[in-house]
């Protein structure tokens, strides 16, 4: 099913992933309009569109997703809506009212906007961790969307992320404003990597300032399944169009499902090694100390910080929770996405891994002179 003549808003549309499901959209479909909504859409992003373009119109909408008139404004006249904006915090580093108001009031207010302005299909951004895992750090292998999981979720971003979801899956067969439906669903990728990773940056930066060895946090055996950015993209536009015909909607509708693609299943520390190798980068042996240690030491300064919290706020690099989550086997399936979506990796491993890597490769020159200059 074609998207052709759809007029689409993309929330985050200058994000990791907004960017470039704005470029697939270009790239595979005719739609009349993608509305870029953003806090600022730079102008070097809609130069960059340009020539891709074609006779789809571009329009930016440069607001707050918590303003519910601006929502209005950008949801008048669309027929789709890819909701990706979102705070992610894994450090806890912002407070958790600011978290719930953009992650689960931007939600409401977006979908209450869906309602009035008589959007029809609703497509909501989640992740892996408003599955978990759980502070018992409980295995998944190969999971699916049938999976029972206690999740006991901790971090204000997973907690919100869920309510999200919710929300959104809630709203499926609410009443348009004309009459209609609205249909959602919600996709959970896997960790996301790819060109524009700020946290694949951020572990090579980490890196150069340990002398091109990168930091061990997690335990070879603590497998998982990143999901290349390209093949994340696809899914959401497969969603896109599986909403859009009706013999498919009503079955998608209300559902959520598991985006990963066929990249190898590793751990997250040797995962940023098998990108970084090629660079020239090393890896540690081992646990900078045991395991059971590291969670010792994150939580003493866990509550070193809290005890400071009144005076000053400083926030840990690592804690007990994300130490947690990079040291538990965690995998889903995309068998449910491939079989009522219709998703299939637009990208294979070999083809996601180049082109990461040249990307890296681009970026280290910049990052060697920017630590040089320090």
């Amino acid at each position: 099913m074609s998207l052709g003549g759809e007029v689409c808003v993309v929330t985050g549309a200058c994000g990791f992933l907004g960017e470039r499901l704005i470029r697939t959209i270009l790239d595979q479909e005719k739609v009349a309009e993608i509305r870029l909504l953003d806090m600022k859409v730079q102008t070097q992003l809609l130069q960059s569109l340009d020539d891709c373009r074609g006779d789809t119109k571009l329009s930016v909408f440069e607001g707050d997703i918590r303003d519910a008139d601006f929502l209005r404004r950008a949801c008048r006249g669309a027929s789709l809506v890819f909701h990706i904006a979102a705070i992610i915090d894994v450090i806890n580093a912002v407070h958790p009212d600011e978290i719930y108001s953009v992650n689960v009031k931007g939600t409401q207010l977006l979908l209450e906007a869906c309602l009035q302005e008589s959007v029809a299909s609703f497509i909501y951004t989640s992740t892996i961790e408003v599955m978990g895992p759980n502070p018992e750090g409980e295995p998944v292998v190969n999971g699916d969307e049938d999976l029972v999981y206690k999740s006991s979720l901790k971090f204000a971003y997973s907690k919100t992320k869920k309510e999200g979801e919710d929300i959104s899956l809630q709203a499926n067969g609410e009443l348009l404003h004309n009459g209609g439906r609205l249909a959602t669903c919600a996709l959970r990728p896997m960790f996301i990597y790819g060109e524009g990773s700020r946290f694949l940056l951020g572990h090579m930066v980490d890196g150069l300032r340990n002398k091109d060895v990168l930091y061990r946090t997690s335990l070879p055996e603590a497998k998982v399944n990143p999901v290349y950015v390209g093949n994340v993209a696809a899914a959401h536009l497969q969603a896109a169009r599986s909403l859009k015909e009706p013999g498919r909607r009503s079955e998608v509708g209300g559902r959520f499902y598991y985006v990963s693609d066929d990249t190898p299943h590793v751990s997250y520390s040797d995962f940023n090694h098998v990108l970084m190798a090629p660079l020239g980068f090393r890896i540690q042996d081992r646990l900078m100390v045991p395991l059971r240690f590291f969670y010792l030491v994150c939580f003493i300064m866990e509550v070193a910080c809290m005890l400071l919290r009144p005076f000053y706020r400083l926030v840990p690099p690592i804690n007990r929770q994300l130490l947690t989550m990079l040291n538990t086997p965690f995998s889903f399936s995309y068998l449910r996405a491939s079989r009522e979506l219709g998703y299939t990796p637009r990208y294979t491993w070999q083809e996601a891994r180049i082109n990461t890597i040249q990307w890296l490769a681009e970026q280290l020159p910049k990052e060697r002179e920017k630590l040089w200059k320090k």
